[in-house]
C-alpha cells in the first residue's frame, strides 16, 4: 500500500500555484555541469538534429513555445540540455504534483512553474499568457498532457498551449507595433535509442516479471512478453470486477478496463465528463477529488481511496498501450517500453532506474511564426487553434519516424 506522499500529492494545499523563480547564477552552473551529470547518474545524453531549414542558432533570442512528445519521464532534461546548448534559460510547465521539498524548490530556481492538470488552473493560465508577451522568451510545454511511455508513437495534443500561445500573440500585437511583435510555436521530436546490446536486460527484466506472476519463461521473448501481459490483463480485470468477454481482443479489453474503472471512480466521487474528454483529463480530476477525500476520511476509510488511487494511476500507465506496439517494430526500445509499463505495473514503481545508456535524439522542426495565423485566429478561433494544433501533431510524429528511419540505420547526426 502505497502511503501518502507517494500519491503524487505535495502535501501543501495552501499554495495553489507555484511560480517560477530563476536563480541565474544556480541555472548557469547547472547548465555547465548538466550534460556530464544526467550522462553519469540518467544514462542519457542528448544528440540534436534539425529540419533542413533550421539552424539551432535561427532559436536564440527568440520568443518561442517548444512544443515536445512526452515518452519519458526523461524529458525534461533532454529539454534542459537543449537550454544548456542555447545558453539560454527555459521556463517549463510542470506538474504541480512535482513541487514537492527540496525539488520542487530547485525546479522553481530552474523556471518550471505549476499547472493543475485536468483543472481550470486559472493562476497557471494567466502567468503562462504572461510569460508567452515577454521578450525572448523560451516555453516547454509537452501537449500530450502527460508521460506516453513509447518511443515512436504521439498521443493526441491537447489545443491548450496553442490556444494560450495565440491569445498571448494577439495581445502583442495590440501592444506594439506590427514588426516588433513576434513569437514562434516549434514542433520538436524526441525519440531515445539504447546505445549497447539490450538482450540481457531485456532477459531479466522478463525472467523477474514471469517469477512475480508464476508464468512460464518458455518461448522467445516476443512469446514470453504476451504471456506477461496476458496474465497481467486477467489479474486487472479480475481486480475490477469484470467478467472474461472471450470475443474482445486485448485492445477492447483495455479499453473496457479503463471504461469501467474512470465510471466507477466518477460515479463514487460525484463527478462528470463531457463526452469524449482524453481519460487523462479525467484521471487528473479523480486524482485531485480523492487528495480532498482523504484529508476528510478516518483511517478505516483509506482502503477504499488506496484501491481507487492504484486503478486510476494505471489507467494513465495504460493509457497509450495496444496490441501489436511491439509486433509492429521489435527494437529494444518497443519492448523495454512496453516491459517497463508491465514493471510498473507489477511492481508499483513508479520510475525504474533506466535500463541502460541511451542517445537523446532530438530533432527541432521549422518554427511557426504566430503572426501568419493572427487573422485566421480573429476570424475562427476555434478552427484555427485546431488546426494547428493536428499541424503541430503531425510534423512532431513525421519527425519520429525520420528518427526512427535514421537511427535504424546507425545513421549518427
Amino acid at each position: 500500500m502505497k502511503s501518502r506522499s507517494s500519491r503524487g500529492g505535495n502535501g501543501s494545499a495552501s499554495q495553489p500555484f507555484y511560480p517560477a523563480k530563476i536563480n541565474l547564477p544556480l541555472l548557469r552552473g547547472l547548465q555547465h555541469i548538466a550534460p556530464w551529470l544526467i550522462r553519469s547518474r540518467d544514462r542519457v545524453e542528448l544528440v540534436i538534429s534539425s529540419d533542413p531549414k533550421v539552424q539551432l542558432e535561427t532559436l536564440r533570442g527568440r520568443s518561442c513555445l517548444l512544443v515536445c512528445n512526452h515518452p519519458t519521464f526523461d524529458d525534461p532534461k533532454a529539454m534542459f540540455l537543449l537550454s544548456s546548448r542555447l545558453q539560454e534559460p527555459f521556463y517549463y510547465l510542470t506538474a504541480y504534483e512535482q513541487f514537492r521539498g527540496l525539488q520542487g524548490w530547485l525546479y522553481q530556481r530552474l523556471g518550471a512553474y505549476s499547472i493543475r492538470r485536468g483543472l481550470a488552473d486559472r493562476d497557471s493560465i494567466a502567468y503562462t499568457l504572461n510569460l508567452l508577451q515577454q521578450p525572448q522568451i523560451k516555453l516547454v510545454i509537452f501537449p500530450e498532457g502527460g508521460c506516453s511511455f513509447q518511443n515512436d508513437t504521439v498521443m493526441p495534443f491537447r489545443s491548450g498551449a496553442v490556444q494560450m500561445a495565440l491569445q498571448a500573440m494577439s495581445r502583442k500585437l495590440k501592444q506594439s507595433e506590427p514588426g516588433d511583435a513576434d513569437l514562434y510555436i516549434v514542433p520538436i521530436s524526441l525519440k531515445y535509442r539504447y546505445t549497447g546490446s539490450m538482450t540481457p536486460v531485456i532477459e531479466n527484466t522478463l525472467r523477474r516479471l514471469e517469477r512475480a506472476l508464476g508464468v512460464s519463461s518458455e518461448g522467445d521473448v516476443y512469446i514470453r512478453l504476451r504471456r506477461v501481459a496476458a496474465k497481467i490483463i486477467d489479474r486487472c480485470e479480475q481486480e475490477a470486477h469484470l467478467a472474461p468477454d472471450p470475443e474482445a481482443d486485448w485492445n477492447q479489453r483495455i479499453a473496457r478496463l479503463k471504461a469501467e474503472v474512470l465510471d466507477r471512480c466518477e460515479q463514487e466521487l460525484g463527478l462528470t465528463s463531457a463526452a469524449g474528454e482524453p481519460n487523462r483529463e479525467r484521471v487528473y480530476r479523480i486524482l485531485y477529488a480523492l487528495e480532498a477525500r482523504q484529508n476528510t476520511l478516518m483511517p478505516d476509510g483509506q482502503d477504499a481511496l488506496d484501491v481507487m488511487f492504484r486503478a486510476v494511476r494505471r489507467v494513465l500507465n495504460f493509457d497509450a498501450i495496444y496490441d501489436g506496439y511491439v509486433a509492429a517494430m521489435p527494437t529494444p526500445e518497443r519492448f523495454l517500453d512496453t516491459l517497463i509499463r508491465l514493471e510498473r505495473e507489477v511492481f508499483g514503481i513508479d520510475q525504474p532506474p533506466p535500463k541502460g545508456h541511451r542517445q537523446a535524439f532530438l530533432r527541432i522542426g521549422e518554427p511557426i511564426s504566430l503572426k501568419d495565423y493572427h487573422a485566421a485566429y480573429r476570424a475562427d478561433r476555434a478552427n484555427t487553434v485546431n488546426n494547428l494544433t493536428r499541424q503541430l501533431q503531425q510534423t512532431v510524429q513525421q519527425n519520429l519516424d525520420l528518427l526512427a528511419e535514421a537511427t535504424s540505420r546507425g545513421i549518427s547526426w
